[in-house]
């Protein structure tokens, strides 16, 4: 249900850009940036990211466009929720757990973030920038998450993975952001 009285029932993330144009303005351009320029991450590793923190926040909307966009980029289906279940036991390159471990770490418990924590992710072979990529992320989607969850903004599993999937194929320019 939208939080925000202005917001059609039942409230898309789409509704929220057209009710508050200035914010995606700036919001969109940004995660496109984030999630699409040049980085030691890839595109799918980023969506994963992303997938992942807002399934530990608990995000439906988030979560599920952005699991479905990393899919259709190329990330085996049964591996988001191994990865929310456990890390270490999860099915994923060795080099990348460190990473989502920081992400994790930096989702729940922000303030509790050390040089330990990154050491770890470098000695697994990353560089700042692939940890500064990861970082950027996870801001991003602990944005989104509280914009969208905070204004009450939701979809149907099926509208969630259609977004997902357009994204995929679109990124996140606003001009790419309309409904067909």
């Amino acid at each position: 249900m939208a939080n925000l009285i202005a917001l059609p029932e039942p409230a898309d993330l789409v509704d929220l850009f057209r009710l508050y144009p200035e914010t995606a303005k700036v919001a969109l351009p940004l995660a496109q940036h984030i999630l699409r320029s040049d980085s030691p991450l890839t595109v799918m590793q980023r969506e994963l990211i992303f997938a992942f923190g807002s399934g530990l926040n608990a995000c439906h909307y988030c979560h599920g466009a952005h699991t479905a966009a990393a899919e259709a980029l190329g990330l085996d289906t049964s591996l988001m929720a191994s990865l929310l279940e456990d890390i270490d036991t999860a099915p994923i390159d060795e080099p990348f757990k460190p990473i989502l471990k920081y992400v994790k770490k930096l989702t729940q418990t922000p303030s509790k973030v050390t040089r330990a924590d990154a050491d770890a992710v470098r000695a697994a072979g990353w560089s700042d920038d692939a940890l500064h990529s990861a970082i950027t992320v996870c801001a991003l989607h602990n944005f989104f998450n509280r914009w969208v969850d905070g204004s009450g903004v939701d979809g149907s599993d099926a509208y969630v993975r259609e977004r997902g999937e357009y994204l995929a194929d679109n990124g996140y320019l606003p001009s790419n952001t309309d409904r067909d």
